[in-house]
């Protein structure tokens, strides 16, 4: 996962993690296939995920899941449910306001599945958490008690007093979460994955830090932060989706990932070699979640022609900082002097964030779309214990031209669109200055 990158300092990162989903709907007790779902935001996005899911139709599911929960994503959903045939319902085992679990029945082969489903405690109309897996399969991981959960969530305190970026925001999320835990907020939840991702929900909305979170592993926690699998890289393309061409001589790459370049760096010569010669340049960062800023660097070097300062990284520390700049040297042809379009959506996060906010900041690129997400500190991962890990963001991005960041705030666009109408606004736009380009090298008839 790109949320376990090391960066050059402190170990400090960018995480990925923006879990989307689900909806807050009706009031009083709702039923599907005759079983009562309880009136809670968890139960409401059960009901509202099985409605969209067991109706099989692939617009209504993917308008669900993009409104609510973007992270599951169509392919996936379309084959589960073309396996499936979708889910009967048939008992809820437990849960509580934010968590539930549940019972179903796939309608094509008669088979159970136990379910879990999370949603924010900060925006219950988003789901963090929806795992199914087939009912009476060995049990994978641990059973939490009420011991356990206390022995985590001190120890997460700790490990937030002595590391997070705000000591003073540090203190209270630490105090908070031990009233919450003393409340009987997570009583009842013996599952890892279930507690982890409350309790990440929980710092998020403490905290106001989207980049915040807990890991459960469910057999041992490595001793380190686990080392990227190179293999993810070769079968993702290390996230250049796409590259292209559309007429007149606009180039596009759709990038999902800023990934790290000691695995990446021939993927993004070629494909900014590919496109060097377009006349206008159209950069898709609708469903990027983030990565490393190194890789930002790297393709934001083929669009200035001499080295750029693009960021600050200040830590906790103090007078620890790094700094970010272009290279002053790439191989093949740099994209110089010819308009660049960033595309963004609210889920467009972290390094894709920092990557459209130097541009705009700079002046390099014209961003189009929605408000990204906000989030931009760096994070280091701590071990809690055998089986959970913290993530702590540990510095923050400062951009040399605004002084600030984006933290909160997201990137607003220059052109304020909805994501799914931004690459078509953007080719327009790109079409535009094209065509004025031509004229002034025509000169006057």
């Amino acid at each position: 996962m790109f949320s376990r990158y090391p960066m050059t300092r402190a170990g400090c990162i960018l995480a990925l993690s923006l879990w989307i989903g689900a909806m807050w709907l009706t009031r009083g007790p709702v039923a599907v296939a005759g079983t009562a779902i309880p009136n809670t935001p968890a139960g409401s996005a059960l009901r509202s995920w099985l409605l969209a899911f067991n109706s099989g139709e692939s617009a209504r599911i993917d308008s669900y899941d993009q409104a609510h929960a973007p992270w599951l994503g169509l392919p996936g959903m379309m084959r589960l449910s073309a396996h499936t045939g979708g889910y009967d319902l048939l008992d809820i085992e437990k849960g509580g306001k934010f968590w539930i679990v549940f019972r179903a029945r796939e309608r094509r082969r008669s088979a159970d599945i136990i379910g879990s489903l999370v949603v924010r405690s900060y925006e219950p109309g988003h789901i963090t958490l929806l795992s199914l897996e087939v009912a009476g399969a060995p049990a994978d991981g641990i059973a939490l008690d009420k011991e356990e959960r206390a022995r985590v969530i001190d120890r997460a305190g700790k490990l937030l007093d002595e590391y997070y970026l705000y000591p003073a925001v540090a203190r209270r999320m630490s105090a908070k979460l031990m009233q919450l835990e003393r409340q009987g907020e997570y009583k009842g939840i013996a599952d890892g994955e279930i507690f982890a991702t409350r309790l990440g929900d929980d710092l998020a909305a403490l905290s106001g830090d989207k980049h915040i979170g807990v890991d459960f592993f469910p057999k041992s926690a490595p001793s380190a932060p686990p080392q990227p699998d190179a293999r993810w890289f070769a079968e993702s393309n290390c996230g250049f989706k796409s590259a292209d061409h559309f007429a007149p001589n606009i180039g596009y790459l759709k990038l999902t990932a800023f990934a790290l370049p000691k695995y990446c760096t021939r993927t993004a010569l070629s494909a900014m070699n590919f496109l060097a010669d377009s006349d206008a340049l159209i950069i898709d960062l609708r469903d990027n979640h983030g990565g490393v800023p190194q890789m930002v660097a790297l393709i934001a070097s083929y669009l200035f022609g001499r080295s750029t300062h693009l960021d600050d990284i200040e830590y906790r520390a103090p007078h620890l900082a790094e700094h970010l700049w272009t290279l002053p040297h790439v191989p093949g042809k740099r994209f110089l002097g010819k308009p660049v379009y960033v595309l963004t959506s609210s889920s467009t996060f972290s390094a894709a964030e920092e990557f459209a906010y130097d541009l705009k900041s700079l002046k390099r690129a014209t961003v189009v779309g929605e408000t990204t997400g906000g989030g931009a500190h760096a994070v280091k991962p701590h071990r809690i214990d055998a089986h959970f890990f913290i993530r702590v963001p540990c510095a923050r991005f400062v951009n040399p031209v605004t002084k600030t960041d984006w933290e909160g705030t997201g990137v607003v666009p220059d052109v304020k669109v909805s994501a799914t109408a931004a690459l078509t606004v953007a080719r327009k736009l790109a079409a535009r200055e094209i065509g004025k380009s031509q004229l002034r090298q025509a000169g006057p008839a």
